[in-house]
């Protein structure tokens, strides 16, 4: 499912090397992402690794609240998950599941790509619904692309790009 009223692509290409990919209801690939404690503590707060049952739920929850897309890079011809990334107006999570591929630009190249996508669904802003104060990776991500803070939450702060 996608958004209401929108129809989600199969695939949006980033560039010749990454591309999104229509979440398809298939993930086992990810589950090991979702199994690294650093990891889920910069996404969840939480310190315990992801049971199946949490990972069927935050992907059925996402894929009804707005789009849901594996990221892929191409490795000797072939597509390889290396992430997830959700998207809907009001909160745009990434995850760099693979640390091989970690700081090398990936998240940056996505969520512009994701922030041309609201633009042209006619989105006059986007938020986060909170980045931790402890994730100062994700904060100089969604900063450095122009979202700034605007309201404090429990354990961080929301964030906001107005177009």
């Amino acid at each position: 499912m996608s958004i209401k009223g929108i129809e989600q692509p199969e695939y949006i290409e980033i560039d010749k090397e990454i591309r999104l990919r229509k979440f398809d209801g298939k993930y086992d690939f990810a589950f090991e992402w979702y199994q690294n404690i650093d990891t889920v503590w910069m996404l969840d707060g939480d310190k315990e690794p992801y049971t199946w049952e949490l990972l069927d739920k935050m992907y059925t929850w996402w894929n009804q609240a707005g789009e849901v897309y594996f990221i892929e890079v191409l490795e000797n011809k072939i597509y390889k998950s290396i992430g997830d990334v959700s998207f809907k107006q009001d909160d745009m999570p990434i995850l760099i599941g693979d640390k091989n591929y970690r700081k090398k630009g990936i998240a940056t190249k996505v969520i512009r790509k994701l922030i041309e996508r609201g633009k042209e669904l006619g989105y006059k802003e986007l938020e986060i619904e909170e980045i931790y104060s402890w994730n100062l990776d994700s904060q100089k991500l969604y900063t450095n692309l122009g979202f700034k803070p605007f309201k404090e939450t429990k354990n961080g702060m929301s964030y906001k790009l107005i177009f």
